[in-house]
């Protein structure tokens, strides 16, 4: 008795696969930290020069806000949880 291979139909897949949009971390302005301490805590952090940091923190300052990084979310996620055990105010977003 001979067995005759068995027929095995393969899915149809029409997903797309979009890459994921890069997310920011954002510094928010707060009433607690000197702005002297936000532009330290960017330089140690993300190594910025004295003056990128010192123009960031006037941006958290005088708009309320700033994007201080870029990338991945799962990168975001480790700066935002950096700038909260600095004491500093922030989230993350996709990127607009």
């Amino acid at each position: 008795m001979s067995v005759a291979p068995v027929e095995i139909d393969e899915p149809e897949i029409d997903e797309v696969v979009v890459p994921d949009k890069p997310w920011v971390t954002i510094v928010w302005n707060d009433p607690v930290n000197l702005m002297s301490y936000v532009a330290f805590v960017l330089q140690k952090h993300f190594g910025y020069s004295k003056e990128k940091a010192t123009a960031l923190m006037l941006d958290v300052h005088q708009r309320g806000k700033a994007v201080v990084s870029n990338g991945t979310r799962e990168e975001m996620e480790r700066d935002v949880e950096a700038m909260h055990g600095y004491g500093l105010w922030a989230t993350m977003q996709h990127d607009t």
